[in-house]
This record gives structure tokens, sequence and C-alpha cells, in this order.
């Protein structure tokens, strides 16, 4: 029987392990006023993204101009009235030199002084709350982001601190957030105290997100975030990666499933799944003997890679093992081998993998 032949490819590659969460928006600000009084005017259209300090309201401004004229008018007086008593201070000064006054006499306009002058740095903090309070009349967006509607429109009265007048949430970057189970994170935690895999509390681990609509995992980011402690209710941790989102696509409350690498590189071969037969109890795949007759290989596999199976155990590079014609073959049959070659697949939406890197030739002459 003819059958077509090949060796299995070998490749660095890591595994990488799969988890669904949703997108989250990393600052999420509910816009509440600073000032009280009555909508003027609407600066912002429902829906669109706004900058840092970007204007969306503006609260009637007159009872907070006519607060600030008051404290400047409070401020001038002050200011009078300790031009007054500094001059006072003076001429009771000289007369105190050829005893015309008492010196009780002259420490009183003194006192007044200082008097004065704690007046007038009253009157000037005055000056910059009315400043401050005048400012708050322009309500300005704390993030940049995309503002939600509007909730009050021209002509609502608004409260300080109360009303809400809209929501800002930040969409670039954007987080994807997600819990992992016990298991994942004590595996993680063995590989980072062997050197193998750092933990993804302190290094930046690469993960890879497929949305609802697309076929492979089309997102890539890093791991920014492991919490401080294991839910006892669910078992499971809670993390997050940083994913960039210039356009926008990516939506706070948008679904996703995420695969984080999940090892370090190790060698491993690489065979088509097709080349595998599965029973009940095992997995197995024909490899031709030096007789040119076939015999299963039981093996074990891992994660896919660039289109392609991990084979963890159960051959070994020069093994011929058959890829096309396996639907009738018997152990010990004899067969024809043509010889093939199994081909990578980086379009596959599987995890890409890495050439074996080859060492210099004098350290591989000193590893002789």
């Amino acid at each position: 029987m003819p059958v077509t032949v090949a060796t299995p490819v070998a490749r660095e590659v890591r595994d990488w392990d799969e988890y669904v969460g949703r997108f989250e928006a990393i600052q999420d600000a509910e816009v509440r006023p600073r000032a009280t009084g009555q909508i003027e005017r609407v600066l912002f259209t429902d829906g669109q993204r706004v900058g840092q300090g970007e204007p969306l309201f503006i609260i009637d401004p007159r009872p907070y101009r006519a607060a600030l004229a008051n404290a400047r008018a409070q401020a001038q007086r002050a200011q009078a009235t300790l031009a007054n008593a500094r001059s006072v201070a003076q001429r009771t000064e000289k007369l105190l030199a050829v005893n015309a006054v008492s010196r009780e006499e002259y420490e009183q306009q003194v006192a007044d002084v200082r008097t004065a002058e704690a007046d007038l740095a009253a009157a000037r903090a005055g000056i910059e709350t009315a400043e401050l309070n005048l400012s708050f009349t322009t309500v300005r967006s704390p993030i940049a982001g995309r503002v939600s509607n509007r909730r009050v429109s021209r002509g609502n009265f608004v409260a300080e601190g109360e009303t809400v007048l809209t929501r800002v949430v930040s969409v670039d970057p954007i987080w994807f957030t997600f819990d992992g189970a016990e298991s994942f994170y004590l595996k993680y935690r063995r590989q980072d105290q062997a050197g193998v895999r750092g933990s993804s509390r302190d290094t930046a681990n690469p993960i890879e997100i497929q949305l609802a609509d697309e076929s492979g995992f089309n997102w890539r980011g890093r791991m920014d975030f492991v919490d401080n402690a294991i839910d006892p209710n669910s078992g499971t941790i809670r993390a997050h990666a940083v994913i960039q989102n210039p356009d926008g696509f990516l939506t706070p409350g948008m679904f996703g499933r995420a695969r984080l690498v999940g090892s370090g590189s190790y060698r491993a071969l690489l065979i088509p799944d097709a080349a595998i037969v599965t029973d009940q109890t095992r997995k197995f795949v024909w490899v031709v003997g030096a007789d040119n007759k076939v015999a299963q290989r039981p093996i074990e596999t891992g994660p896919p890679a660039d289109g392609l199976r991990v084979v963890r155990e159960g051959l070994t590079p020069r093994d011929r093992v058959v890829i096309e014609g396996i639907t009738a073959l018997q152990p010990g049959a004899p067969v024809q081998p043509k010889p093939g070659r199994i081909q990578l697949k980086p379009g596959s939406g599987s995890p890409a993998s890495n050439p074996i890197a080859v060492p210099p030739a004098a350290e591989a002459e000193a590893a002789n």
C-alpha cells in the first residue's frame, strides 16, 4: 500500500493557557458639578471622544462673578485699612520718641497694623476662593476618553457634588480583565521559582485576545496586574492585561477569549493532526520502519502550534511518520513509502513557534 511519510518538524514552542474575560476601562469617571446653579450650555455631543480638561457644561456664572467682585472689593477695603493703620502707627512712633504718647497707645497702633495685615490676607484668600468657584462653573472632563450621554440639559438646576452630569471612560489603552483558576496560579508560581517563566506580577507576559466575531487571536497585549488574594468562594484570582486601542474599537464591557503564555520555551516535534489516530484510551501514529513495515507508536500530544500538533513524547526527529494513507493500515503491514514534507501553517490561528536556535560553531565544539 502506498503511503506518504515525513519526519516531524523540530521547533521551539511555548504552551498557552486560555481564559474568558471582558474589556474594562482603565479610568471611569462620573462627572458631577463642583458649583451649584442652572445649566447654561452643553458643549459636547453624546458619545464623542473628549480630551482631559475639555469643557463639557457651563453653569450660570453670574452669581459667582458677583461673589468675585465682592471679594475684590473686600480686599481693596482691607488694603485701605492697612495703609491707614500703618500711617497712624508711624505718627504714633514719632510722638513716642518725644514722650507725647504712652507706650500702651503705641503698642495698640502696632496691633491694629497686624490685624489689618491679617484682614488683607483673608481678603486675598477670599479672592482666590471666588476665582476657583467661578472656574468651577465650567465643568471639564477629568480624563481623556469617550463621554456618555448628557444626564441634564440646558435649564436644569444642578447641585454641587450631587447631580450626575455624565460619565467619561478612557478607551486607549484598555484593560482585559479575567479570572484564573488556582491550579494555573500554582503552576505559574512554580515556573517562576524555577526560572522558567516570570510571574505576571513582575513580568509583562504576552497575551493574545480573540473577539466574539473573530476566528483568530488578533489583539495583543501585556500582563499588567495579578490580584493579591484568591477568592475563597470561586477559587480564582483576578488579573488583567493592557491592550493598546488607538482607534477606540475595543469597548468596555466587550467579551473576549484570551490565551496567555503558560510556559517557557522548549523544543518539541510537530506533526499534523490528520496523522494522529485516537482510540478510547490512547493516541498513536503510524511509523514506517527500516523494513518498510508500519507500526503503531503511542504518543503524548500537547497544544497546537503553527497549525500543527505538539508531540511531547513518543517520537524522535528521525521517525518516518505516515501523514497520508493511514485509513487502512494494519500493524506489520508492508507499505510503499513516498517521501513527503510537513509544512507549517502560520495563518491558522494557533500560537506561533520559532526555529530552534543553532549555537555558534565554537560553542558547538566546546559542547562536544
